[in-house]
């Protein structure tokens, strides 16, 4: 090989320029990464929640064989998810792509000539064209490209995460909605039969019509909350079915009664916060723009290109690049001396996109703690208006009790009797519905608490 001499005059402006490129560089006024590690570790430990255990998955805080499948399902079979695993995919290949940058490039060329003197000649050449890094751009450029492809990663842990808890969700809304159409179901029963006891006693003189009135109203309003019931049922249904991928409406096992489900055991906020697929996507955003503002600064540095060509003319093809070819190397030192400023802008450019990255970073871990803040208090607040709801139902059931003896005596009327009873059923449906957003709550704990689909 023949060795690269550059001229003498030109090596003094090779390493100015160099030098001011390197004074060009200089350093990044804010070490973000660092500062998102440390606002990570500034967050205040959380309470633990009352009987809380520990799980590694979200699965765990609901076991059901059941549900396990309808999570499987879900996980294979989501459009949704099965969008964001493609762009998973390209994002990996984009990083094959930019390593492909940094290797030498290569061409081979082949020709056939025809002249009246010599005939038929063949020629070949072959060109390898490379580019030194000694400023690491490209090496930054590959890292910044995995950088993108760890955030979409995280990111698709997140949509899988997520996934599972809507499923868990949208299964224990189905259970929550089917025990309410049982309770409503039961009130227009009654309701019907009380009903029927008031047309009697009118035509055997001994109602009003106003209790006649009532007792129709009454029966007809729960009929219509029952069919309001029914229908956020089928919605229920179909919306289940959307998150498992399924065209067509199926049948899905349900239980009676709500099933048992965890409490999540919080760990150090810092552990958690660690955890969660979000805030890894966030970081390696932040990691991603800090190498592009690297990259922007170095753009203003020379660049060093070899390119190295092997040619040769024969009237055989088997001859060819094997008698006496020609080659040449060539280096080629290039620095930017003007370009009307959009260099320096796109440098600034670069500070600003990275400084935007790091307050999305912020924003997220607001509101990773805030959705772990919120959940904890929630839990505490629902167990308590569970227990009062609950104390209230058993006095509800007791005075029914007591009204239905005193109106066989005839010490109350029909229609007193009737609001004692409408009052049971009224705190029977709250109380289903505070069962299934506690339950509900419970899974958005774990979700928070950066539990997911595997651990």
């Amino acid at each position: 090989m023949c060795p690269i001499v550059w001229p003498k005059r030109l090596l003094p402006l090779a390493i100015s320029l160099a030098l001011a490129g390197c004074a060009a560089l200089g350093q990044a006024e804010y070490d973000y990464p660092a500062q998102a590690v440390e606002a990570r570790r500034e967050v205040a430990d959380w309470p633990s929640p009352a009987a809380a255990q520990t799980a590694t998955t979200l699965v765990e805080l609901i076991p059901s064989d059941t549900l396990e499948a309808l999570v499987e399902e879900a996980l294979s079979a989501n459009p949704g998810l099965q969008q964001t695993l493609l762009t998973l995919k390209m994002r990996l290949a984009e990083v094959v792509e930019t390593s492909a940058s940094r290797l030498s490039a290569g061409q081979a060329e082949f020709t056939t000539t025809r002249d009246e003197a010599d005939g038929v000649g063949y020629r070949a050449g072959v060109t390898v064209a490379w580019e030194a890094d000694p400023w690491r751009k490209l090496a930054d450029a590959e890292s910044a490209a995995g950088k993108d492809a760890e955030q979409q990663h995280a990111l698709y842990v997140a949509a899988r995460d997520t996934l599972v808890a809507e499923t868990m969700s949208a299964w224990l809304a189905l259970i929550a909605q089917r025990r309410s159409i049982a309770i409503e179901a039961a009130r227009v029963t009654s309701l019907a039969e009380n009903e029927a006891l008031i047309v009697q006693r009118y035509r055997a003189g001994l109602g009003t019509l106003e209790e006649l009135d009532t007792a129709r109203s009454n029966t007809a309003s729960a009929r219509a909350t029952l069919s309001q019931r029914e229908e956020a049922l089928a919605q229920q249904q179909r919306s289940l079915g959307g998150l498992l991928g399924r065209s067509a409406d199926a049948d899905i096992e349900l239980p009676e009664a709500f099933p048992e489900t965890l409490i999540a055991l919080p760990s150090l906020p810092e552990q958690t916060l660690a955890r969660r697929p979000d805030l890894q996507a966030a970081y390696a955003a932040l990691e991603a723009a800090g190498l592009r503002r690297g990259i922007a600064y170095k753009e203003m540095l020379p660049s060093l290109n070899l390119t190295a060509a092997l040619e040769d003319a024969a009237s055989r093809p088997r001859a060819l690049l094997l008698s006496d070819p020609l080659w040449s190397l060539l280096g080629q030192l290039t620095q930017p001396l003007f370009q009307g400023g959009g260099l320096k802008a796109a440098a600034h450019i670069a500070e600003l996109q990275e400084a935007q990255a790091y307050q999305a970073y912020r924003e997220v871990l607001l509101e990773a703690v805030s959705d772990v803040e919120d959940a904890i208090g929630l839990e505490a607040s629902l167990a308590s208006r569970q227990a009062h709801t609950e104390a209230a139902l058993a006095s509800a059931r007791r005075s029914h009790e007591h009204y239905q003896s005193r109106y066989r005596l005839g010490l109350v009327t029909l229609l007193d009797l009737l609001s004692i009873q409408q009052q049971t059923y009224d705190l029977e449906s709250q109380l289903n519905d505070l069962i299934h957003e506690r339950l509900a709550n419970r899974v958005a704990l774990g979700l928070a608490l950066g539990l997911g689909a595997s651990a």
